[in-house]
């Protein structure tokens, strides 16, 4: 029993495969891209509920402060 050596990869071969890994790559690049897009998109939203409590709590401070004023001046 003899086997045929393997033969070499032509042109075509070649340019195939690397058809195949460009789109690989591509479809990779794409879903890097949707994620990356989603984390934007989670981000945006803490940085906006951050900056909402932030303001909550200066509202709070500053209020109170106003309360303690006027009840020690109009006592």
């Amino acid at each position: 029993m003899t086997t045929q050596p393997q033969p070499e990869p032509t042109l075509r071969d070649l340019a195939n495969k690397l058809d195949q890994l460009t789109a690989d790559v591509d479809q990779r690049f794409d879903a890097l891209s949707r994620e990356m897009e989603r984390s934007n998109d989670k981000f945006d939203a803490y940085q906006k509920g951050t900056q909402w409590v932030v303001q909550l709590a200066f509202t709070l401070i500053a209020s109170a402060t106003i309360t303690v004023i006027l009840t020690s001046v109009f006592k």
